[in-house]
């Protein structure tokens, strides 16, 4: 009985342990810092700047050295001069059944155009893999931005709805009372009871928009989706520390925005195309050397050391000359040529779209700012007309219809006021990366 015991305490213990190990206390910032680190894109991202130095590496390695060996084993099965001795002393003996060839050879690129442009655009598909993942990390700081901010606005309004679903549930049992007494009528309980249903199933729409929140913070961050996430950050702390006016009026540097920098490096990869195609038109010149050895014998002996082998070696230098094509170079410089002319047009447009991005951005943030201060000023008066209401319909001032208009306007409120908030968060978090402000 003690050992079952044990073991069922032992169990416990462990399976505790596993679930503290999968529960995270996050703050937005820490959020953020810790997405950057292990979400999925930007692992790939790190993985992409990885295989771009090793490409480039690869393209390094054209211009350097370059030896290979072999060695070719013959045996005539059938010879050509079966029995035939052309040389006494072994040296050539073109009779030989057997034969074995070792060559090693050295060769080195002198000069070829392509190969110099091909470093030019290993070092920029470098540069591009680079800036491809700071990219990766402002759109993952945006995305969890939103994720974080959808979870505390479904808490929120949870909060709220409940908040309700009391009131009106001390409304129903007074209007019931009220009826059963002959003091108010059979249409009142039913408002009270068509509202009681409603914010219940607006409670279980917002638990199941709040889960699967939780799910994408969780896939946002790069972990698993059941990980249990703990929220440090309130949703009014959120607000207060993302309503900053001055951000408004930071200047939009378009040199230095991330995806003009991008529009540029594919700008400069189809310039190096069209300098690619060009450069095929001059010649290439390769140099070698070979060393190699020879042994024929009519039986396996190439292992004795009375075997003969001749040394031969060979040093040559290739030079090739492009001549005629038949047009074709020159179609496929004309094709990256107007590669470029296109890269100029998109580059002209995302400078463009950029600055128009950024001054949309601004008022986006700016009128959200705006609508949140409104919304706080309607959700107070909203209030206080249902809270008269009540006092009304307790008294027999008002109908039930009464009051539920002007619940049916505090919950309007109440949404837009929560919504408000959300879009001060959001929108700080589109406009930092419209001007591609870094992340701290």
């Amino acid at each position: 009985m003690k050992r079952v015991l044990y073991m069922f305490i032992m169990l416990l213990f462990v399976n505790l342990t596993q679930a503290q190990e999968k529960e995270m206390s996050l703050s937005l910032k820490e959020a953020i810092n810790y997405a950057i680190t292990n979400s999925y894109q930007n692992k790939t991202a790190k993985n992409d700047i990885r295989a771009a130095e090793k490409r480039k590496w690869e393209t390094t390695t054209i211009g350097l050295p370059q030896i290979d060996a072999k060695i070719d084993y013959i045996n005539n099965i059938k010879q050509q001069f079966p029995g035939v001795d052309f040389d006494q002393d072994g040296t050539v003996d073109f009779g030989a059944k057997q034969s074995i060839t070792g060559t090693a050879t050295l060769r080195q690129l002198l000069f070829d155009g392509s190969y110099l442009v091909g470093l030019q655009s290993a070092k920029t598909y470098l540069k591009i893999s680079n800036q491809a993942k700071e990219k990766t990390e402002l759109v993952t700081r945006e995305a969890v931005i939103n994720a974080y901010g959808n979870i505390l606005v479904a808490e929120k309004s949870i909060e709220i709805l409940e908040r309700n679903k009391k009131v009106n549930a001390r409304l129903l049992k007074g209007a019931r009372a009220g009826y059963e007494n002959g003091l108010a009528e059979q249409e009142d309980v039913e408002q009270f009871e068509i509202t009681e249903g409603s914010i219940i199933s607006s409670i279980r729409n917002a638990n199941r928009m709040k889960d699967l929140a939780y799910q994408m913070l969780n896939l946002t961050l790069g972990i698993e989706i059941d990980t249990k996430v703990v929220l440090k950050d309130s949703l009014e702390d959120l607000v207060l520390k993302n309503t900053d006016l001055n951000l408004i009026t930071t200047e939009f540097n378009l040199n230095n925005h991330i995806d003009y920098k991008i529009a540029e490096n594919s700008r400069e990869s189809n310039r190096l195309l069209m300098k690619l195609e060009k450069s095929k038109a001059l010649p290439s010149l390769n140099a070698f050397i070979n060393y190699s050895y020879l042994a024929n014998s009519d039986s396996f002996t190439f292992f004795n050391s009375s075997q003969n082998w001749i040394p031969t070696s060979v040093f040559g230098v290739s030079l090739n000359v492009p001549i005629f094509s038949s047009g074709a170079r020159n179609a496929r410089t004309a094709q990256a040529t107007i590669a470029l002319e296109n890269s100029d047009i998109e580059l002209e447009e995302i400078k463009q779209r950029l600055n128009l991005q950024a001054k949309q951005a601004r008022s986006n943030y700016q009128l959200s700012i705006e609508n949140y201060e409104t919304a706080k000023k309607n959700l107070g008066l909203a209030e206080r007309i249902e809270n008269k209401n009540q006092i009304k319909f307790k008294e027999g001032v008002a109908t039930s219809f009464e009051l539920l208009q002007a619940q049916q306007q505090l919950y309007a409120q109440q949404n837009n006021f929560v919504q408000s908030m959300l879009n001060i968060i959001a929108n700080k978090a589109t406009l930092e990366n419209a001007l591609n402000l870094p992340i701290k």
